[in-house]
């Protein structure tokens, strides 16, 4: 650590020195400038600049500003290219030394097409930038963020093409590229990689991140040499916002409260943010924002598929469970940005966001030990005349928090042909809880006292029982025992990540273009590390049934009968602590087996070259990432007396030599073809690795795998994009990936012992052989303009994306077994259709968002296999302008009351595994600027 801040010291030194000694070291002569709307409210990032004469091409950056160097003394024509927008010439003469500056400003004060505010300017933001891109990307802007009813920055993400995202209770998530895990993205804040809040995840839940902070995302599909070489699936940038990002400040405000069917509470979510430029060369930005949410949602999960001898489907378990929750997001962004002198530009660019998730759930629970005693093809009946059936009721009581932080320090200094690009970053994630009690259980069982259970298996969705016998028995809150509670001491999620960067280029002025040479270093130093301790609670010291904490029932897919009250278990527990009996055995093996602590220290060096024309632009390279682990966690067992704990370490290290090739070719004015070609890496979860054995209440095991190998993947990428008409493009790829030993979850369904402790079922992680990727992406945006009034307002974007992702893996212990899969979480059909409306006051709009079925777990076989069904949801947004700077909005999410269907393919049919509804929520308030 004394390290490390020595070296961010030493770098801030260095960029501070090199800050006040450029202005001495530039020599040639250049052309400089900014690119600004004819209202002067915003820069126009993605611009595309020209030299005419000498056909030398360049682009706008987040501020607008370009730069040619090393032009000769003379008169030139500067053409610049914007969607939506008349081409502009203008005329600059440059001198024998020095820099003659070209301010452009496109469009007139009245033209308001490319102003970005409204939906057609956001997409001809969002199109600009996109069509300046190096390689295969797609772009969301602020603004345009805005014209969604979005929740956080996943649920932002899923309008781009090829972008989908798997739900968390009904809110966006994990965001999903071409129909891929998302533990194959990548994603960053302002240039820094984010770390995971959770302990056994790579990739990194975005609703933890606000949407009203964020500045613009860039989803990269296709690789560079200067990018990290870390993603398969694509690299998520999330950019907050600059003083420098507008030509005017910006003090903006909104209010809403947000509305949920089936919680039926409504809840406030407020934001502010501003950009303010204190003097030419300083300014400051950042915003805040608060969201408070009340959801509920209904769940039945099923598991143990059998079969009876008379050939009758049952199932062993079924848990009918009842969410209530309540989740608050808080978020903070603040940027610094001076200019030290004209060829200098220094940030300080930070980012805090927390997330806090209060649950209840509470759980109705039957455990059948025996076959069903008889049925037909939609049901199954069982009776404790022939085995023990077993009932539980309980209620989880969890408070968990999450937090991301990130701060980005850097800069870049410009001296004649060269430029100099420096950052140092650190960036922490983490989730804790503390106290929760998960869960309280009441215990019942049956066994030749009358009882007998009939389940309705006629919607493979939703299970129905109906207790045909001793109904007095089962509803008796007297009859159920305290069985257990596990008391959260601590569960402390941590993942920090120290970078260090630094970039030097070289410009070469040649006829009819220009060529980069281009190099640099990036070395990041990552820790992750779980510490949970847990008491376990297997009796009590006197009398306690559900009779002492009965509540009330929210469920809606059927009667439970007597259920637990949400907060009785933790008072009764508060004010009866002693007479609950710990059991040591249980609380060492549980803690003492979660912890581990992992070092993934990354050292990347790269060197490229680039040429730029009007019509052809070309980046090859080669990227060299060397990489690091120091693993340790601990194998825990036990005689049934004593827990023996043996820690584990493993050291391993790799490296991975990355070349990429990016081709962009401009036929036509109009005419964007891609070409793109780059080996990249996805390294395992660092949960995945850690070398130890967990046991769940269920007796379901978990081993690590400290030797898994990284995914390893061949990207191919091919594209065509149309710009025309009215903020319009349509555009046409194919991709295809070849991955080495990809990452699957492999489950075991036979029951085995290990270290002393038995289970009833296992899985591990191991990789696979190879795997196939091929797709295509299709995109269609258009402001219907050309139709007559009032249709003329009218606009439609729609993307869709095809996705073949299959792999081999071995289920055979001995490898002979070899079984072709889809991978997981990749789903064949992805699309989006938005329709919006924009004229004078009124701004419409309709989402509709649709995900295919995708493999989420690999079983001993086919049959086993857990599948998640496909998800369509309908969001609708309306807004009107009340005054110039203000805006009335309304908003209706998940229309369609879409719902989670998990199944697997058993005995002919699908048979649940889980399946869970929300409702629709409503937003609705007011939004201003000044």
């Amino acid at each position: 650590m004394n390290t490390l801040r020595r070296a961010l010291s030493r770098a801030s030194y260095l960029a501070l020195g090199i800050a006040f000694l450029a202005p001495a070291m530039a020599v040639a002569s250049e052309i400089v400038g900014t690119v600004s709307d004819g209202t002067g409210t915003r820069t126009l990032q993605g611009a595309a600049l020209r030299i005419v004469e000498l056909n030398r091409v360049a682009e706008a950056g987040r501020d607008g500003s370009f730069r040619f160097a090393d032009v000769p003394a003379g008169t030139y024509t500067i053409e610049a290219r914007y969607i939506n927008a008349a081409p502009s010439r203008t005329t600059v003469t440059v001198a024998d030394t020095g820099a003659a500056r070209a301010d452009i400003v496109m469009g007139s004060l009245s033209d308001q097409n490319i102003i970005v505010v409204g939906q057609a300017a956001n997409v001809s933001s969002s199109l600009s930038r996109q069509r300046s891109a190096d390689g295969v990307e797609s772009v969301l802007t602020r603004d345009a963020i805005g014209q969604f009813p979005d929740q956080n920055v996943a649920e932002s993400l899923r309008r781009l093409p090829g972008v989908n995202i798997l739900n968390d209770q009904g809110e966006g998530r994990f965001v999903s590229v071409r129909g891929l895990d998302p533990e194959l993205n990548a994603a960053s804040i302002n240039g820094t990689r984010v770390p995971a809040p959770e302990s056994d995840v790579r990739s990194v839940a975005l609703d933890v991140i606000p949407a009203e902070l964020i500045e613009s995302i860039e989803v990269k599909k296709s690789l560079t040499p200067d990018m990290d070489g870390d993603t398969i699936g694509a690299s998520i940038e999330i950019n907050t916002t600059s003083a420098f990002d507008r030509k005017k400040d910006l003090f903006s405000v909104k209010l809403e409260g947000s509305y949920n069917d089936y919680a039926d509470a409504l809840t406030p979510k407020a934001s502010f943010d501003f950009s303010k430029r204190l003097t030419d060369n300083f300014g400051i930005a950042g915003g805040i924002s608060y969201y408070r949410r009340k959801f509920e949602t209904d769940n039945v999960e099923a598991s143990g598929w059998d079969v009876n001898d008379d050939g009758i489907a049952y199932v062993e378990e079924v848990q009918y469970r009842d969410y209530d929750v309540e989740r608050k997001r808080l978020g903070s962004s603040l940027t610094l940005d001076w200019r030290p002198s004209d060829t200098t530009k220094l940030y300080a660019r930070g980012l805090y966001s927390q997330f806090s998730d209060h649950e209840y759930r509470g759980d109705l629970t039957f455990i059948f030990d025996e076959p069903a005693a008889s049925g037909t093809a939609t049901s199954a009946a069982f009776t404790d005349a022939d085995g023990r059936i077993e009932v539980r009721r309980g209620m989880k009581d969890r408070f968990e928090k999450q937090r991301i932080g990130s701060l980005t320090l850097g800069g870049e200094t410009v001296t004649g042909p060269w430029k100099f690009v420096y950052s140092g970053a650190y960036s922490k994630a983490s989730e804790k809880e503390s106290g929760s009690l998960d869960p309280t259980r009441f215990r019942t069982r049956f066994d030749g006292d009358g009882v007998d259970v009939n389940f309705d298996y006629s919607n493979p969705r939703l299970p129905l029982y109906t207790i045909t016998s001793g109904a007095d028995l089962v509803n008796d809150p007297k009859q159920y025992a305290f069985n257990r509670v596990e008391r959260t001491a601590l569960s402390d999620s941590q993942d920090r990540e120290f970078t260090l960067r630094g970039d030097v280029l070289r410009e070469f002025a040649a006829d009819g273009g220009t060529f980069t040479v281009q190099a640099g270093t990036k070395l990041r130093w990552r820790k992750k590390s779980y510490d949970f301790d847990m008491e376990y609670f297997g009796g009590y010291d006197g009398d306690y049934t559900l009779a002492d904490v009965l509540g009330k029932q929210t469920y809606r897919f059927t009667d439970l009968g007597p259920v637990v009250d949400r907060n009785a278990p933790r008072d009764f527990f508060n004010a009866n602590r002693s007479l609950f009996e710990l059991d040591p055995i249980e609380t060492a093996l549980n803690s003492a087996s979660s912890d581990y602590a992992i070092d993934e220290d990354v050292q990347a060096g790269y060197a490229l070259g680039r040429w730029d024309s009007q019509q052809v632009r070309v980046i090859g390279g080669l990227r060299v990432e060397r990489t690091r682990n120091d693993i340790r966690a601990a194998l825990t067992a036990t005689d049934g007396d004593d827990v023996v704990i043996t820690p584990n370490r493993f050291r391993r290290d790799y490296t991975d030599v990355l070349p990429s090739l990016t081709v962009r070719y401009e036929p036509a004015k109009d005419v964007v073809l891609r070409l793109g070609g780059s080996k990249s890496l996805v390294r395992p979860k660092l949960s995945n690795l850690a070398p130890r054995f967990l046991l769940n209440e269920d007796a379901e095991a978990e081993f690590g795998n400290p030797n898994l190998k990284p995914y390893r993947s061949w990207n191919g990428d091919l594209s065509a994009e149309w710009y025309f008409g009215n903020s319009a493009a349509l555009t046409a790829g194919v991709f295809w990936k070849s991955i080495k030993d990809f990452v699957v979850e492999q489950r075991d369904f036979e029951p085995g012992s290990a270290y002393g402790i038995d289970y009833t079922e296992a899985v591990t992680f191991v990789n696979g052989e190879t795997a196939t990727v091929k797709g295509i992406e299709l995109s269609y945006n258009q402001a219907l303009t050309f139709l007559p009034a009032p249709f003329d307002g009218l606009l439609l974007n729609a993307n869709y994306t095809y996705t073949d992702a299959t792999g081999t893996v071995f289920t055979g212990g001995d490898r002979t077994d070899p079984r072709r899969i889809a991978l997981p979480s990749a789903s064949k059909n992805t699309f989006n259709v938005v329709l919006g409306y924009e004229k004078g006051p009124i701004s419409l709009r309709a989402a509709g968002t649709y995900r295919d079925k995708y493999l989420d777990e690999v079983g001993g076989s086919a049959n086993e296999d857990r599948i998640v069904n496909d998800h369509f949801q309908l969001d609708l947004s309306a807004k009107f302008r009340v005054l110039p700077r203000t805006r009335l909005f309304a908003e209706w999410i998940n229309v369609t009351d879409a719902p989670y269907y998990a199944y697997q393919n058993f005995a002919g049919s699908q048979r649940l595994l889980q399946y869970e509804k929300y409702n629709w929520t409503a937003k609705f308030g007011v939004m201003a600027s000044f």
